[in-house]
């Protein structure tokens, strides 16, 4: 059973949603007598919470017009989701103008949020990058990533329980650079001190984060988002892919992004009206989505390697030519 104080907060919140609320329906909602509800009435105006009794036969209680609402009452997972979907919003273009609704409405968030919980949503906002413009992200687990962004914020040392896509754990020391929502999916990249090297994260695998004494610098070089992609170019599959194609890099990059490919001048590049052989890396676990990509570039292309690929789009190329050459089946209405 609720205790009375989480009941008087309750009643709170009934009374801030507007309208005059009779005596009967909040002694319904709050599952308790009607003096009871006139006692935590009371208590709300020793807060000096304006409540305002109503008479008559549509009488009961309201609140003072104009009163403004105390700080809100949000758990951290709420107050995260809440300012990641504003920002996620800003980022997706959802908002129009210099200063944006959604700008607005996250600082007054954060203003009325209690001063502990803003400064930790301060420090995640702060310490977040997106790869692209957001779709749909699954939802963290708010104190994983709190922690996280805490210790980017302030270059503290890390120690996370975490499980491989093989499913084995292990606990590791962490140099946080930052954290990165990329493709639905929200990572950490840093240094890890076990092996010595740079290594991303995923955070939904992250079982338990806290913070270690002491401090690190963070390196020069790419920004934490920049790192993640790299990371995700150069990982370990199946497939070593190499191309050259003749287009320019907005065009290659249209189909195969940073996340997927690295992209530079072949040793070849002649450029003829902005255009020239380019040099695609990228690792697969599978070959078979390639020729139907490399198809839709409509560019010159060459397959380096594998040999395997280049059999794959022989055989692409020779089944579409099969279609286009195919003759169509008679109408069975016509040919009655």
């Amino acid at each position: 059973m609720p205790r009375p104080t989480g009941r008087v907060l309750t009643l709170l919140e009934l009374l801030q949603s507007g309208g005059t609320r009779t005596v009967a329906e909040l002694a319904e909602r709050l599952g308790v007598e009607g003096r009871t509800v006139r006692r935590y009435v009371d208590q709300l105006v020793e807060l000096d919470v304006p409540v305002e009794s109503v008479r008559g036969r549509y009488g009961g209680y309201r609140l003072a017009p104009g009163y403004r609402l105390p700080p809100l009452m949000l758990s951290d997972d709420e107050a995260l989701a809440v300012l990641l979907g504003l920002v996620a919003g800003r980022r997706a273009g959802l908002a129009p103008a210099e200063r944006t609704a959604g700008e607005t409405a996250s600082a007054k968030i954060r203003r009325v949020l209690p001063k502990r919980v803003a400064r930790r949503l301060d420090t995640l906002l702060d310490a977040l990058a997106f790869t692209d413009r957001p779709g749909d992200f699954d939802t963290p687990d708010a104190e994983v990533l709190l922690t996280v962004a805490d210790a980017v914020r302030h270059r503290r040392p890390l120690s996370v329980r975490y499980t491989d896509r093989d499913g084995q754990r292990s606990e590791r020391t962490l140099h946080a650079y930052g954290v990165v929502a990329h493709a639905g999916g929200w990572y950490v990249t840093g240094h890890d001190a076990r092996i010595g090297e740079d290594r991303t994260f995923r955070l939904d695998r992250i079982a338990d984060a806290r913070t270690l004494p002491g401090s690190f610098e963070a390196p020069e070089g790419p920004d934490p988002a920049q790192r993640l992609l790299s990371a995700f170019a150069a990982a370990e599959y199946r497939h070593k892919v190499t191309l050259r194609i003749h287009g320019t890099v907005e065009q290659i990059r249209a189909r195969l992004p940073e996340s997927v490919a690295s992209v530079e001048e072949s040793e070849d590049y002649v450029p003829v009206a902005g255009e020239g052989w380019m040099r695609v890396q990228l690792r697969a676990e599978r070959l078979d989505w390639l020729p139907p990509l490399l198809a839709s570039l409509d560019r010159p292309f060459v397959v380096e390697r594998p040999a395997e690929l280049r059999d794959l789009v022989s055989e692409f190329a020779a089944r579409l030519a099969s279609y286009a050459r195919a003759e169509p089946e008679p109408d069975r209405e016509e040919a009655k």
